[in-house]
C-alpha cells in the first residue's frame, strides 16, 4: 500500500507502508502495488503509474477539490480498478460525515469516557457491512432510479443514506460497552435503534437527494416575486448552496433596498435582476403571448401590459423562450390564480395531463398523492391519466411505483357512483398496458396496510402502495391537510406536473426555506 502526503507525522506509516513525497519515487513504488492512498495534490498520479499497478488495484485519490487522478482518467486505461475520491459528483465519496457525527452520537449516548480504537473500528466495520446491504428507496432516488449494488462503484454508503443514523452509532455504542469505556450502558438496544431512526428529518433526507442532483446540473431559476424579502433570501440561499443561478424579477431599487436591509449581497456571482418594464426582451415576450392569446380576445397591447406589469407572465415567458430554465412563484398570490397566469404562457407537455402531486413524508414511508390541485371531479379517463402522471413522478424520484386507485369502497363493496368511475379507470389502464403496478378500487387502509391488503389475495400490488390516486380533488386536498396537521406527516406540494416547462408554485406567504425547496424541485424538473 502506497501512501502519499505530507512528511510530518509519517513515522507511524513507515513500518507497514511506503510513504513517498516525489513523483519519481511514487512511480517506482506504484509498480505492482495493490493500493494507493493519496492526500496530496491534483495530478500527482499519472495514467502510466496506474497502468503499472497490480490487478484490481484500489485507488483512493483524496486530494480536494481535485484528486490526484480522476476516475475518468483511471477508467480510460483500466476497467478493474476500485476508485474513490472525496468528491460528491463521483461514486464512492469518502466523506467524514459518514463517521464523525455518528461516532460522537454513539459515544455520547453511552457517556463514553473516551473514543478508543475499538469504537473507531466498529464504525468502519458498520459502514462496510452497510455497503453490502440492499439500499433503500431513498438511496435509489438519489441515483435517479438506478439502484446501486455492492461493487467497485459502490463500496461505501452515500452520505445521505438514512440508515447511517441507526447503524453507526449503534455499533459505536456497543463497542464502547464491550471495551469498558461506557459510563451509561444501553439496556434496550432495540429501543435505542428506534430512537436513533426517529431523530432524522424525513423531509431533509428527501430534499437533500434532490439538492445533490441539482448541484450536479445547476439551472437558471427565475423567482417571479423578486421584491419580496423571503424571495430575496431564498434566491441568495439557492445560489449559496450551489444549486444554480437566481433571477429576481422586480424593480432594481426596491430589490436593492430590501437586500441591503436583509444583509444580502446582490453583487455575489449568480444573482441577477430583471425589470419587466425595462427588459430588452419584453417586446419578444409580448409578441409570443399575443400569438397565443389573440384568438381569446386579447389585443397586442393587452399582452404587452401583461408582460410589462405582471411578474408571473413575464417570468413564465422567460422560461418559455429559453432565457431561464425554471420558475417559482406563489408567495403573493393564490395558488389557482398563479397557475391560471402561468398557463396563459406555458402549455401542457404533449401527451401529458397537468395535475398536482403532493409528497407525503411520514416516519416510515414516503407516499405520493394525486391529484391535489387541478381536477375537481375527474372522469374515469382523467383518473387513468392522473395515475400515469403520478407514476411518472414516482419514477423520477427513484421509486418503483405501486399505484392504488382509491375510493371509499374496496373491490365492489359497498357500491357507489365514484367507485364505479375508479373501476372504469382501472379498466382503461388495463387496455393501455402501462408499465407500473396498479389496482383498485380500494380503501386507503387496504392500499397502505400489508395485513389488510392480504385479505384480498387477488390484489395486483406486490406491496403497500406508494402512489395514491384520489377519486376527487376535495378528498385529496382534505386528506393531505389532515395528515399534515394531525398525523405528524410532512407534506410537500402540491407540485405541478405535466407542464411543458418546469414551474412550481409555493403556498401563499411561504417561508424562504419553502421557496428554496420548490426552486430546487423546479430545477430538478420534478414535473417531467
Amino acid at each position: 500500500v502506497i501512501y502519499q502526503g505530507r512528511t510530518e507525522g509519517m513515522n507511524q506509516w513507515k513500518s507497514a507502508h511506503a510513504a513517498v513525497t516525489d513523483r519519481r519515487t511514487l512511480a517506482q513504488a506504484l509498480e505492482g502495488a495493490d493500493a494507493f492512498f493519496g492526500l496530496s495534490q491534483k495530478g500527482a498520479v499519472t495514467p502510466e503509474m496506474v497502468a503499472s499497478m497490480a490487478p484490481n488495484p484500489i485507488i483512493f485519490a483524496m486530494a480536494n477539490p481535485d484528486p490526484e487522478i480522476t476516475p475518468e482518467e483511471v477508467h480510460a486505461i483500466r476497467d478493474d480498478a476500485i476508485m474513490a475520491t472525496g468528491r460528491s459528483d463521483y461514486p464512492n465519496q469518502v466523506n467524514n460525515v459518514l463517521g464523525f457525527p455518528f461516532i460522537f452520537r454513539g459515544a455520547l449516548d453511552v457517556r463514553a469516557t473516551t473514543i478508543n480504537m475499538e469504537m473507531k473500528i466498529a464504525a468502519a466495520e458498520s459502514l462496510a457491512m452497510l455497503a453490502r446491504e440492499d439500499v433503500p428507496d431513498e438511496v435509489a432516488a438519489a441515483y435517479q432510479g438506478s439502484r446501486p449494488r455492492y461493487g467497485k462503484d459502490y463500496i461505501i454508503p452515500v452520505p445521505f443514506d438514512p440508515r447511517l443514523i441507526h447503524v453507526v452509532p449503534m455499533a459505536v455504542a456497543k463497542a464502547a460497552m464491550e471495551s469498558g469505556v461506557a459510563g451509561k450502558p444501553i439496556v434496550d438496544t432495540a429501543a435505542y435503534k428506534a430512537q436513533l431512526s426517529a431523530r432524522r428529518d424525513p423531509i431533509a433526507g428527501t430534499l437533500n437527494r434532490i439538492f445533490e442532483r441539482v448541484r450536479r446540473y445547476p439551472k437558471r431559476v427565475v423567482f417571479a416575486e423578486g421584491e419580496e424579502e423571503q424571495v430575496i433570501r431564498a434566491a441568495a440561499s439557492f445560489v449559496a448552496q450551489g444549486l444554480g443561478q437566481a433571477i429576481l424579477v422586480g424593480r432594481e431599487d426596491r430589490i436593492s433596498e430590501a437586500a441591503t436591509f436583509l444583509g444580502v449581497d446582490l453583487e455575489s456571482k449568480g444573482i441577477s435582476i430583471q425589470n419587466a418594464r425595462l427588459s430588452h426582451r419584453n417586446s419578444a415576450y409580448a409578441q409570443y403571448l399575443y400569438e397565443r392569446l389573440q384568438r381569446q380576445g386579447y389585443l397586442f397591447r393587452d399582452c404587452q401590459r401583461l408582460i410589462n406589469q405582471d411578474r408571473n407572465h413575464f417570468a413564465a415567458a422567460m422560461v418559455a423562450l429559453g432565457d431561464a430554465d425554471a420558475m417559482v412563484t406563489g408567495v403573493t398570490r393564490n395558488y389557482s390564480i398563479a397557475l391560471e397566469e402561468v398557463r396563459r404562457v406555458i402549455d401542457e407537455k404533449p401527451g401529458h395531463r397537468v395535475i398536482g402531486v403532493s409528497i407525503v413524508i411520514s416516519r416510515d414511508r414516503t407516499v405520493l398523492v394525486a391529484d391535489t390541485a387541478i381536477t375537481e371531479m375527474p372522469t374515469a379517463r382523467q383518473l387513468s391519466e392522473i395515475a400515469i402522471e403520478a407514476a411518472g413522478v414516482g419514477r423520477r424520484l427513484g421509486y418503483e411505483p405501486r399505484v392504488a386507485m382509491l375510493a371509499f369502497s374496496s373491490f365492489g363493496h359497498p357500491a357507489g357512483e365514484r367507485s364505479e368511475k375508479v373501476r372504469e379507470a382501472v379498466a382503461l389502464l388495463d387496455s393501455q398496458r402501462v408499465d407500473f403496478e396498479y389496482d383498485g378500487e380500494m380503501a386507503a387502509d387496504v392500499a397502505l396496510n400489508r395485513e389488510v391488503m392480504s385479505q384480498y389475495p387477488f390484489c395486483r400490488l406486490s406491496g403497500p402502495a406508494n402512489v395514491l390516486v384520489m377519486p376527487a380533488f376535495h378528498s385529496a386536498s382534505i386528506s393531505t391537510k389532515l395528515l399534515q396537521e394531525l398525523g405528524g406527516a410532512t407534506v410537500i406540494g402540491p407540485l405541478i406536473v405535466g407542464l411543458d416547462k418546469p414551474i412550481q408554485i409555493v403556498p401563499l406567504g411561504a417561508k424562504d426555506s419553502d421557496i428554496v425547496n420548490m426552486a430546487a424541485l423546479a430545477a430538478f424538473n420534478i414535473g417531467g
